[in-house]
């Protein structure tokens, strides 16, 4: 058996699981999410837990099982919880500015990188140089973070542009003089 598959998910308090075939609905506090468990998995609801299991060995069904119960274990997480990431802007001049729910980069580029943020995520700015991606669904939130981090992908020399937070830049020797 998968040791992650086997575990069951205790469901928090305001948190609200119900299965209907093959499709999950977790509502909590902070929103609603869906997700279709694929075929050979199956889904049960019982005393506050949820259990995932599989009916054979098989390599597909194997594969599936742990994936499925991490999924709905994010998706309870996320609906009490929330996830969010930070990033960090390095480099002069460079900084983000919010307008309204968007935000506007200066990323030494000749023009400012507007970015709109998509249904379900909150962008939120702290000084000039700080952004926090934050939402329900976690896929949505790294990919949020990732697009941003994208406009200016960090510079190994010097070490400029958007990056996590906390995040290690390996950096290169540049040109070694005469």
């Amino acid at each position: 058996m998968s040791r992650i598959g086997r575990l069951p998910i205790s469901v928090p308090a305001g948190v609200e699981v119900s299965v209907d075939g093959s499709v999950v609905q977790v509502k909590g506090p902070k929103g609603e999410l869906t997700h279709t468990v694929p075929a050979p998995i199956t889904v049960v609801v019982e005393d506050g837990t949820v259990q995932v299991s599989r009916p054979n060995d098989e390599r597909e069904s194997r594969s599936l099982h742990g994936l499925t119960r991490t999924l709905i274990s994010n998706m309870i997480q996320g609906v009490s919880q929330g996830y969010a990431k930070q990033l960090e802007i390095v480099g002069t001049g460079y900084r983000v500015q919010a307008k309204g729910a968007n935000l506007e980069f200066a990323l030494g580029y000749s023009h400012p990188v507007p970015f709109n943020a998509p249904d379900g995520i909150t962008l939120s700015v702290e000084g000039a140089n700080k952004v926090t991606v934050s939402g329900i669904d976690k896929q949505q939130v790294g990919q949020v973070a990732a697009k941003i981090r994208s406009l200016r992908l960090p510079d190994p020399y010097k070490g400029k542009g958007v990056r996590y937070a906390g995040e290690q830049i390996r950096r290169k020797a540049g040109k070694a003089g005469k």
